[in-house]
């Protein structure tokens, strides 16, 4: 490791957890005129996601360079072995590489980390840092250092770390609370800037993310469920604006000479509806029961016949496949041999599947080995796209093959793969629009801003 001369400047992210680059950008451009001016300045454009495109992993990767199959994490909810219900969350624990801040630690150097997806529990650090929305409670200790909890306490009141059920028919609720963390997020960054030293400054707001899965049918007159409303049919356009203005406040207090990158995670669009992956293998002979549903059935509890059961799945943004393999799972029934075969037919037979008008749906199915140069962990045997990330494939059976209900309550929109990136400041060599830029390249260009080496194995080359 080295530290070179150019390592002399401080850098800030500002991460808005699905930042969509047709909003950011177009639609709701003239009402971010902290993001414009910072477009203006530096460089700006879509930021392709990682595969899946999904919080967690992916901001992760962004601040590692790494992959999800080298960091082994293809969601929140993880296979710890090759049993059928041992998934376990993907915690700080579970991040087997060092991200920037953890890097600056090495050399001394603090840090100030706000609402990062994959810091809870909080690691001993150089600096600060305030754990993710997937924080159990504010009565855990969120925080390092621990003492630290006191004072958000002291100085912003009950800390916010995520809406509680989003996905609700309370749409006021949901959007009073969206308004109230994301101030309170802000209002404790800029207190954590001021009053102690930084030379990485890193926040991500959930914020925006939670708004799109609750109000995007209200502001698109093409989502299905499209219902004028005087209130929520702004709410969207109204966050992004209400962002933009919390931005700028948290600029003023950055300081001059900083080298600013504001990024998404992933984008979003409409979700045309759900197909129901396990009903599917089931209908194709590849899931056995015991018994016939005789209604909604998750997956978890519902009593599967194992010993004939080739393959199941795992549904949210992206469906999961996983193979039933002699010698692997404590009751396979697929002979190793046949492994291939059977993740041939299952691709095939996705990939054909047209929606509920019979139109193709346009899916596409991986192997996790032609996605990622390593696979760590226990990968799923296929990962499947619905209609280009539009339908959310839906893990539970008994709902027919089609369904416009989530079964994890009310969603208008699913994530799409291009985030945002705008990048501004001193160093920062772009300017205008670019192409091409991958989320996982942001961490490499911030370690080199810092004059430190790549972690070993990273994929990606720096944006410069």
């Amino acid at each position: 490791m080295h530290v070179s001369g150019s390592a002399g400047g401080r850098v800030a992210v500002i991460g808005l957890d699905g930042a969509v680059p047709e909003l950011a950008f177009e639609r709701y451009a003239e009402r971010m005129p902290t993001l414009s001016r910072l477009r203006e300045q530096g460089a700006w454009g879509r930021l392709r996601s990682i595969d899946p495109p999904i919080t967690v992993p992916a901001w992760s990767c962004a601040m590692t360079g790494l992959s999800p199959g080298a960091l082994g994490i293809y969601g929140f909810r993880n296979r710890r072995d090759h049993t059928y219900d041992r998934l376990v969350f993907a915690t700080s624990r579970a991040v087997p590489a060092p991200r920037v801040w953890e890097r600056l630690s090495e050399v001394g150097r603090p840090s100030i980390v706000v609402g990062v997806p994959g810091t809870y529990p909080p690691k001993p650090m150089e600096g600060a840092l305030v754990g993710c929305f997937l924080t159990p409670s504010t009565n855990s200790d969120y925080t390092w250092p621990p003492e630290l909890k006191a004072e958000i306490e002291a100085e912003v009141g009950p800390y916010i770390l995520d809406v509680e059920d989003f996905r609700s028919e309370e749409k006021e609720r949901v959007l009073s609370h969206v308004h109230e963390m994301t101030r309170t997020r802000f209002r404790l960054a800029r207190h954590l800037v001021a009053t102690r030293p930084w030379e990485f400054f890193m926040l991500v707001e959930i914020g925006g993310d939670r708004m799109q899965h609750a109000f995007w049918a209200y502001a698109h007159p093409d989502h299905r469920n499209y219902r004028p409303d005087p209130v929520l049919g702004p709410a969207i356009g109204d966050y992004y604006a209400a962002l933009d203005a919390e931005i700028g406040e948290l600029l003023a207090v950055l300081g001059p000479g900083v080298d600013v990158f504001v990024i998404s995670d992933h984008g979003a669009q409409h979700m045309a509806g759900g197909f129901c992956i396990n009903e599917w293998l089931r209908q194709q002979g590849y899931l056995r029961l015991e018994e016939e549903p005789t209604g909604p059935t998750p997956m978890p509890g519902a009593r599967v016949d194992w010993e004939r059961t080739v393959a199941w799945a795992d549904g949210g943004y992206y469906g999961r496949v996983f193979i039933n393999v002699a010698g692997r799972e404590p009751l396979g029934c697929v002979p190793p041999e046949r492994y291939e075969e059977v993740r041939a037919e299952i691709t095939a037979g996705l990939e054909a599947v047209v929606d509920h008008r019979g139109e193709p749906m346009g899916n596409k199915v991986h192997r996790p080995e032609d996605l990622y140069p390593v696979v760590n962990g226990i990968a799923p045997d296929l990962i499947a796209y619905f209609g280009e990330l539009r339908w959310r494939p839906v893990a539970t059976m008994g709902l027919g093959l089609y369904t416009f209900e989530n079964d994890t309550g009310p969603d208008d929109a699913n994530h799409a793969m291009d985030g945002i990136l705008v990048a501004a400041g001193p160093r920062v060599p772009l300017r205008g629009e670019q192409f091409g830029s991958e989320l996982m390249q942001i961490g490499p260009t911030i370690l080199g801003l810092y004059g430190l080496d790549q972690n070993p194995g990273t994929e990606v080359k720096p944006l410069w």
